[in-house]
């Protein structure tokens, strides 16, 4: 098939196209760079010629998925199968300063990539969504039963609107085949080292502030709260090996074969602390992590976790990588690659 993954120079979108093209189909990438690199695309190619023998068949374009124009050309110069989605802004802290720039480009763009498949007679779509659409309040482990929640941020409302989108396009036209897959928290690395999560500025997410420390490019990390009511008093979420959730994407593409918009859980079904993750990459790395207690993040749960059997019954699907792989990995992406794609 050829697919259109929007995003696709992305941490997750990155590991995506590498799946896709080492399992034959051809990859069409839109993405405009504001939070990517064009050379993260050039060492996808690098990975799949060397994993097959083959010349990668990608092909690149920069671009929004807010410019219907374009949209509407590319539709018509590539016949596409399927479009997987991850384009779209990430950071939770900057969505509660620039809500609404994260309305137009999540929400707002979303809807435009959506008429203009529509336009072109194209109804299969796999969306990178997220656990944050749970909300709050939602008991663990997750299971996709649950309601959409209170959500704590403009991302996570952006998600969940997004879903809601989504869920009514489809009611609406019968052609429509959709796959929400809401993630959990990826981390680690290509096995090869050449790709990697690269976060602009400061990192959000701890995997790559405990890697940035390690490297040198960080004084330490900061944990905020030690007194959940967890086993040692810090956050617990649900890590899966990047690589894992981009074999997910294959699994949801090949299950998009009759009309019907359908969630799924892509996680370990696991809880690891914050203090295990920081053990856990000294281990891997042999170097020590230097962090300090800091006050506890208003919005910060406890404690959240996958339920993932869905995903295992229906697609077939399951994490497989361990922690140690996860950890391997990170840190042989951030020590070879000190500054990322940017030296």
């Amino acid at each position: 098939m050829r697919i259109l993954v929007t995003g696709g120079a992305g941490y997750i979108g990155s590991h995506t196209v590498v799946e896709l093209l080492v399992a034959g189909h051809n990859v069409v990438v839109l993405d405009n760079y504001c939070n990517s690199a064009p050379v993260a695309l050039q060492r996808v190619s690098d990975i799949v010629e060397q994993a097959t023998g083959a010349q990668a068949s990608l092909t690149t374009i920069e671009g929004d998925i807010r410019d219907r124009a374009l949209l509407d050309q590319l539709f018509e110069e590539h016949a596409i199968d399927a479009v997987i989605h991850f384009a779209g802004l990430k950071a939770v802290g900057e969505s509660v300063d620039k809500p609404l720039e994260y309305y137009e480009n999540n929400v707002g763009g979303t809807v435009t990539l959506c008429q203009a498949m529509d336009a072109a007679g194209v109804t299969r779509l796999v969306f990178s969504s997220s656990a944050t659409v749970y909300g709050e309040d939602a008991p663990v482990p997750y299971v996709e039963t649950l309601p959409r929640g209170r959500t704590s941020n403009p991302y996570g409302t952006s998600k969940a609107m997004v879903e809601q989108v989504l869920t009514d396009l489809c009611r609406a036209n019968s052609r429509w085949s959709v796959a929400l897959l809401r993630y959990f928290n990826p981390i680690g690395a290509h096995p090869s080292g050449l790709i990697g999560e690269d976060p602009q500025g400061i990192p959000n997410n701890l995997m790559p502030y405990i890697a940035q420390v390690a490297i040198g490019r960080r004084s330490e990390l900061s944990i905020f709260g030690d007194d959940y009511d967890t086993p040692d008093g810090t956050c617990q979420r649900d890590y899966l090996h990047v690589v894992d959730l981009a074999i997910g994407h294959l699994k949801a593409l090949r299950a998009l074969n009759e009309p019907s918009v359908k969630a799924y859980n892509l996680g370990t079904g696991r809880a690891c602390s914050v203090m295990e993750m920081v053990q856990a990459f000294e281990k891997a790395s042999g170097r020590k992590i230097a962090y300090r207690i800091a006050p506890r993040r208003a919005g910060d749960l406890p404690a959240f976790w996958a339920n993932p059997s869905k995903a295992a019954q229906e697609l077939n699907w399951q994490a497989k990588r361990s922690l140690e792989e996860m950890m391997a990995d990170t840190w042989r992406w951030q020590s070879t690659n000190p500054n990322g794609y940017h030296g």
